[in-house]
């Protein structure tokens, strides 16, 4: 996944500096573009919404902390839901570091879309014990139950085992599951009607979930961006960081 190259220190010592006029007017264009982009952003979310639909008659069940429950129980009630797959395969001591810092903005955005008739959670192959001490570890509220008595993971393309499988799909790709590393990260989305009927609606993975990261949102209005060599390699689970200067790399996939 390719991203753009941090100013070095020397570019940003000779960035052009302008009068307020000049500035304006380069501002001005600049907004052009970004409206540009904010339309785009606009006509694809309504193509997004338009995609078909896929009916779930498979039966998945997850192990909860309030015990074992369907994927229609996984709604809570509403008729929207948004599952993320979360890097935690069985074994694991740790969450995958990128999974983490995304899953670190999920506590805030539940505050909303609770009350939007949408449910987030996430869901990961480990056992649920396995990945709970870490929950409270990161201090996280969310929903986070476990796929791994289900197909779901393999069935949604969040896992991969080259013992079931030699070919696996990621990112609507055909990859060799012995060279996939086994977890991927991603996002599902489901509807449930009146009826109780279940649709996959939407599934996106790699950096088709970028955009709900709020954390680069920010970043990408600062003059040094995400300041990044390759995809979040600064990134550590938020209770590693020695100081708010660390900006070592992501251990994703341990």
């Amino acid at each position: 996944m390719s991203v753009s190259q941090p100013p070095t220190l020397s570019e940003l010592k000779s960035h052009p500096v302008v009068s307020s006029e000049e500035w304006l007017e380069a501002r001005r264009r600049l907004l052009e573009k970004e409206r540009q982009v904010t339309r785009l952003n606009d006509e694809l979310s309504t193509e997004r919404r338009k995609l078909p639909w896929t009916k779930v008659d498979k039966t998945y069940v997850f192990e909860t902390t309030l015990g074992r429950q369907t994927l229609a129980e996984l709604f809570g009630g509403r008729s929207q839901l948004i599952i993320y797959h979360f890097m935690f395969g069985p074994g694991w001591k740790e969450g995958c570091d990128g999974c983490s810092f995304l899953s670190d903005h999920f506590d805030g955005a539940n505050l909303h879309l609770a009350h939007h008739d949408v449910t987030l959670l996430a869901v990961s192959r480990a056992p649920l014990a396995e990945f709970l001490p870490f929950k409270k570890r990161m201090g996280w509220k969310f929903k986070w139950v476990s796929s791994h008595d289900s197909d779901f993971n393999f069935d949604f393309h969040a896992s991969a085992d080259p013992e079931r499988q030699s070919k696996a799909l990621y990112n609507y790709e055909e990859i060799d599951a012995a060279d996939s590393g086994g977890e991927h990260h991603g996002i599902s989305v489901f509807f449930k009607d009146s009826d109780g009927a279940i649709y996959h609606t939407y599934s996106c993975y790699a950096r088709g979930v970028d955009s709900l990261c709020t954390t680069h949102n920010f970043l990408d209005l600062t003059p040094k961006g995400r300041n990044e060599r390759s995809t979040m390699d600064w990134v550590k689970l938020h209770d590693q960081y020695e100081s708010e200067e660390d900006t070592s790399g992501c251990r994703c996939g341990k």
